[in-house]
């Protein structure tokens, strides 16, 4: 794969070229490519699997303040002088936009550097079967109330990534994931319903996954303590949000902190800039520079350079996330956040997105709660970005006195983004990363809890 980097980035210069030749005041040339393998296993037999090879090349151009945006899966020399030729047509034709561009040429990187985010382990289809076999039967081996299996699941791939543009910038970096998932299914005695739930392991390196029995078997732990749920009455009280569930938090926080939401006045924390939104003990950053993480990367889609920000710092918003386009409109500089899909403009997205960890365990939060509720699952989408309004179906476990009682479905839970984060009352110390998004274990003071 390294030696289609170098060709790629040969390409991307040939492609710059030709369409300055065509007129064309700026353009950049992203290329990508990648392999993967994965398979499903559903009681011990293989469901689906797949093995892809693609690669593709997105190419945009300015006239001016006119810009368009393609791209091909055919490198063949036909379709790249077509691809350029209708790109630059459709350009011209475009109406303008005084903010669109490439980023100030000085802007640009000069150095990426290596983040660690490749391991050139490969798993053979067998191999991931078999992996993904001893997760489920880990899994099934645990308790007999485990009774069937929505399936086990084992993904790996590696790709590469080059962009090129009219300012000289060349960046390439090549990337990998690999990852392990189980779904148990419990049924219980006396007439009880079937519960289900997962758990799972990713991470870059294959060496770091955890063990498809450690996965499988704290699957089936998960599932198993869902056994006898019900519902509770409605009342406010405080809830508890496990890491799982509080990724989601940080979810909403990044969408209305995206220089997008804000210029279009999208988002319930627009001119919140500066100002607390949050308890003093709260800090949240996006760091893209993160050796090995899954959101870490040397350089942004626009070719700017990536960096460690401080979004929220003893409580207050102190930055957006922002691209170029984004960071215009508000009359900003971009904080290097720009991603994009091969053929797409720039978007804003977060890297590697987190609550900084306190100093209390979960058990510890949970003690503190005489009568609350632990979340353990979200479900559907009921959240308001503009006015911070929430309301979203959970399941977990009713906590009384300091202790988790009984399995809880089948509820709301419902209050205000702002409101919620303003009342942060405890943070976990038990951040671990699983993706772009990480949260330690989140106590909220109190929101409406809604059942029968």
């Amino acid at each position: 794969m390294e030696t289609s980097s170098e060709a790629f980035t040969t390409l991307a210069a040939t492609l710059i070229d030709r369409v300055k030749s065509r007129g064309a005041t700026e353009a950049d040339v992203l290329v990508a490519e990648g392999d993967s393998v994965s398979v499903q296993v559903r009681l011990a037999s293989v469901d689906c699997l797949s093995k892809a090879r693609e690669k593709s090349l997105g190419l945009r151009v300015f006239f001016g303040k006119r810009s368009a945006s393609a791209s091909t899966s055919d490198f063949s020399n036909e379709s790249l002088d077509r691809l350029v030729a209708d790109t630059c047509e459709l350009a011209k034709a475009v109406a303008e936009d005084e903010t669109s561009g490439l980023p100030d040429a000085a802007a640009m990187a000069t150095d990426v550097p290596d983040l660690d985010l490749c391991d050139p382990t490969t798993l053979t289809v067998d191999q991931e079967i078999h992996l993904a076999q001893r997760a489920e039967q880990a899994a099934m081996n645990v308790d007999a109330r485990i009774t069937n299996s929505d399936g086990a699941d084992c993904s790996s791939a590696h790709g590469a990534v080059v962009l090129a543009n009219t300012h000289g910038f060349v960046g390439r970096y090549r990337s990998s994931r690999f990852s392990l998932s189980v779904a148990p299914v419990a049924e219980g005695s006396n007439g009880q319903s079937m519960q289900r739930d997962s758990w799972y392991t990713v991470s870059r390196k294959y060496r770091e996954l955890e063990s498809p029995e450690s996965i499988g078997e704290i699957a089936a732990s998960r599932t198993l303590r869902r056994l006898g749920a019900r519902k509770v009455g409605t009342q406010r009280v405080p809830v508890i949000f496990d890491p799982e569930t509080a990724e989601s938090l940080l979810g909403h926080l990044s969408s209305a902190i995206s220089g997008y939401s804000l210029y279009k006045s999208a988002s319930f924390l627009l001119g919140q800039l500066g100002k607390p939104i949050a308890p003093e003990y709260v800090h949240v950053e996006d760091n893209a520079l993160l050796p090995g993480k899954l959101g870490s990367r040397p350089f942004d889609a626009e070719g700017l350079p990536t960096r460690q920000t401080m979004v929220v710092e003893n409580g207050r918003l102190v930055s957006y996330l922002l691209d170029t386009y984004s960071g215009r409109k508000l009359g900003m500089a971009s904080t290097g956040n720009a991603a994009r899909s091969v053929g797409d403009s720039p978007s804003v997205s977060p890297t590697n997105f987190f609550f900084h960890p306190g100093t209390l365990s979960p058990d510890e939060i949970i003690r503190s709660v005489k009568q609350g509720l632990l979340v353990t699952e979200l479900i559907g989408f009921g959240v308001n970005l503009v006015t911070g309004d929430y309301s979203r179906g959970a399941s977990g476990f009713w906590i009384e006195n300091g202790e988790l009682a009984y399995p809880v479905e089948e509820v709301t839970i419902a209050g205000n983004l702002k409101r919620m984060f303003q009342d942060v009352e405890s943070i976990g110390n038990d951040l671990v990363f699983r993706g772009k998004l990480a949260s330690p274990t989140l106590k909220i003071r109190e929101m409406t809890v809604a059942g029968q």
